[in-house]
């Protein structure tokens, strides 16, 4: 199983998430998250101020796959993330040894909930 961490801007997560419940992947977690990078700070105005801001909003967008899935939704994230410029993001994949639903104690690949596209040929 690989657990894949993308942080993206927040315009490119409805894109993802649509498509990737389209192909069958329904469970991701998002949460907001701030950061530097290669981006610089932007100049800001605040009542007659000057700020800069030094660390950028992103969605912090968390999804578990079996290992075969991996290339599917990386691409799906890369396809609807990248614009080019800097700041489009980061993409971690990190391996998962273990993955357990805590309702029913059911362990492994079955928890990911990966689920086949009801119109696809068998």
């Amino acid at each position: 199983m690989k657990k894949i961490e993308a942080f993206i801007r927040h315009e490119a997560f409805e894109p993802i998430r649509a498509e990737l419940l389209d192909k069958g992947f329904p469970s991701l977690s998002i949460s907001e998250a701030k950061g530097s990078g290669r981006q610089k700070g932007i100049v800001e105005r605040y009542r007659g101020s000057t700020l800069t801001v030094n660390v950028r909003p992103k969605l912090k967008l968390e999804v578990v796959v079996e290992d075969k899935d991996k290339s599917l939704v990386v691409e799906t994230i890369l396809k609807h993330s990248r614009t080019g410029e800097v700041g489009d993001g980061k993409i971690f994949v990190l391996p998962v040894e273990e993955a357990i639903r805590i309702r029913t104690g059911e362990a492994g690949e079955p928890v990911l909930q990966a689920h086949e596209d009801p119109e696809a040929p068998a």
